[in-house]
């Protein structure tokens, strides 16, 4: 297991002084980023043997929010790989080990030679120790789109929503997302799947679902196929 201990700043946070939904899952994906660096797997090793992981889904469940100031440890392990599929768990616990958040991930192993997802390497089998999985209802990847969904204004990918890999990073999508949901909606679940990467002046079109409990988002091309579906619960 990786881990990796923080404070939660004031630029990480809303106007109640609770640590932000984008924040949160920053920390996610920057602990398994620093675990790989660690291990000298990461940016500078995939590029230079032309490889990389990309995000398939997320599930996060929130249980509070950390607020400024508070101390808090991130950790991230890896659970299973299968094929060119790696799947990680995550959490964040307080001071006392009581876990705030904690959440799954599916990741696609690429080679970007081919441009097609690669059998995991013995390298990275080797390095990356994996455990058991979290304790956790675990929720189907898959996002199913309801019938009839609302269709927002579109607009454009900006320079600062693109990663090393060259397209959107993942939290993008979930902060694109979170502009549809009203003022006082608390995340306690979120859900995310990619379908395809989006990549630096691409128009995504917005189509919104909402029921009591629920926001869904579907960040589609022109054609109405998705990037990124992601879906909020309260």
């Amino acid at each position: 297991m990786y881990s990796m201990k923080s404070r939660v700043r004031y630029s990480e946070t809303d106007s109640g002084q609770k640590m932000t939904f984008q924040a949160l899952t920053n920390y996610l994906q920057d602990c398994c980023i620093f675990q790989s660096e660690d291990l000298g797997i990461g940016v500078d090793y995939l590029k230079e043997h032309a490889q990389a992981w990309f995000l398939a889904s997320w599930q996060i469940v929130v249980e509070r929010l950390p607020v400024l100031g508070e101390k808090i440890t991130v950790k991230t392990w890896p659970y299973n790989f299968k094929g060119f599929y790696g799947y990680r768990n995550f959490t964040i616990e307080d001071a006392e080990g009581k876990i705030y958040a904690y959440a799954d991930s599916q990741w696609i192993f690429m080679d970007l030679k081919r441009e097609r997802p690669a059998r995991i390497s013995d390298k990275m089998l080797e390095e990356y120790q994996m455990e058991e999985p979290f304790k956790m209802d675990y929720a189907d990847r898959k996002i199913k789109l309801p019938e009839k969904m609302q269709e927002k204004e579109s607009f454009q990918i900006r320079p600062e929503q693109i990663d090393t890999n060259h397209h959107v990073n993942n939290e993008q999508y979930i902060a694109m997302a979170k502009n549809y949901l009203p003022e006082n909606f608390n995340i306690h679940k979120m859900r995310a799947e990619y379908r395809k990467a989006a990549v630096l002046g691409d128009k995504v079109f917005p189509f919104v679902y909402a029921d009591d409990k629920m926001y869904l988002v579907s960040l589609a091309d022109e054609e109405q196929k998705p990037y990124a579906i992601v879906e909020f619960e309260q």
